[in-house]
């Protein structure tokens, strides 16, 4: 047996936040020095780094698990299935559920739970539980799907990748600008290896020696801020060095193992997390087979939709499958990887045949 995608669904928040928007932001260094820098310049040196010109946040009334399920009505729906069939409901994500202008996450119950009676399915056989792996979560819950599939422990699920990192972000950090919300979701059911499509190789890695807190959770850059509130933060030039040193090499394994040659990968998409970094990702990853980079092997949505974590990879691929994304199709028979990395720190790929 493997494991296909046989439905996709997103959902992109109404509301879009340019970054003019953070003109009036007063950011400070990790040191809680004022940055003197015009605001002006702040910003033009972002979105050169990190190709972000927009992002989305979700609605005050709305939270990750609302999100998700958006997601998730548009997956079932395109993959035709009756949801009380699903065996399992994953739900990739980081913070839980953060009420807009509170500071407490809510996990409990989880928020596959929380999806699960959204959509309003009974059959208790269908399990439903989080999955808590970094920004490569999604690929994650959708390796831990495959496995299931596998082992026989059932035939349909539904994986979502969702987040509201706005929830989380502290106004006072240049990196504020990076991190938006969405989500999107897959169902996945299982097939005939006679197919020959599906999952074809998967490759995941945690380095935790020293890496480990690169991505954290910490008190405002500003120190007058006594609220003892935390907020995502992390060492942007450590992530950037060990994403280039180990990600190209965590996808060549995973290529490897499919016994697929690299000049049939159609596409490759990376987890959506900073434009320049993932540039240098795909050309490090070409160059382990001496080779320049294809042109258009790379498709990108984060200029408009900024950095969602979980949820870039699964949106994006929705995207292209719906062909929404201008000058990026896939069909039958393509090979594409799917790759990431992020807190933990955790690195992951997944070969894929359509």
């Amino acid at each position: 047996m493997n494991l296909e995608i046989t439905g996709t669904g997103r959902y992109i928040p109404e509301v879009v936040v340019p970054n003019k928007d953070f003109l009036k932001n007063i950011f400070y260094t990790q040191k809680g020095e004022k940055i003197e820098l015009d605001p002006r310049e702040t910003i033009q040196k972002f979105e050169e780094i990190t190709g972000i010109r927009e992002r989305r946040y979700a609605r005050p009334d709305q939270s990750t698990s609302d999100l998700a399920t958006e997601a998730a009505i548009k997956a079932i729906e395109d993959a035709g299935i009756n949801p009380e069939t699903l065996d399992g409901i994953f739900v990739a994500h980081n913070f839980g559920d953060i009420r807009k202008d509170q500071i407490q996450t809510d996990q409990v119950p989880s928020l596959a739970a929380r999806v699960k009676y959204n959509l309003g399915i009974y059959n208790p056989d269908c399990i439903a539980f989080d999955l808590l792996y970094g920004c490569p979560g999604w690929i994650q819950a959708l390796i831990v799907a495959y496995h299931s599939i596998l082992a026989k422990q059932g035939k349909n699920y539904l994986i979502i990748g969702a987040e509201s990192l706005s929830r989380t972000i502290d106004q006072h950090n240049r990196d504020c600008m990076i991190f938006s919300d969405g989500a999107g979701a897959i169902v996945v059911e299982a097939r005939s290896e006679e197919n020959h499509s599906g999952i074809l190789s998967t490759a995941s890695q945690t380095f935790a020696k020293d890496e480990a807190f690169y991505l954290t959770y910490d008190v405002s850059y500003n120190q007058a801020d006594k609220s003892n509130t935390r907020f995502i933060r992390m060492q942007g030039r450590k992530i950037y060095e060990f994403s280039l040193k180990y990600v190209p090499l965590a996808m060549k394994t995973c290529l490897e193992k499919s016994g697929v040659p690299i000049g049939e990968v159609k596409k490759v998409l990376l987890h959506q997390a900073n434009e320049k970094m993932d540039e240098a990702i795909i050309k490090r990853f070409y160059k382990l087979y001496d080779m320049d980079t294809p042109v258009g092997i790379m498709p990108m949505n984060i200029h408009l939709l900024g950095n969602s974590s979980v949820a870039t990879i699964p949106t994006l691929l929705d995207l292209m499958l719906k062909g929404e994304l201008e000058g990026h199709i896939i069909e039958k028979g393509d090979v594409i990887i799917m790759a990431s990395v992020g807190a933990g720190m955790n690195i992951n790929a997944i070969t894929y045949k359509f």
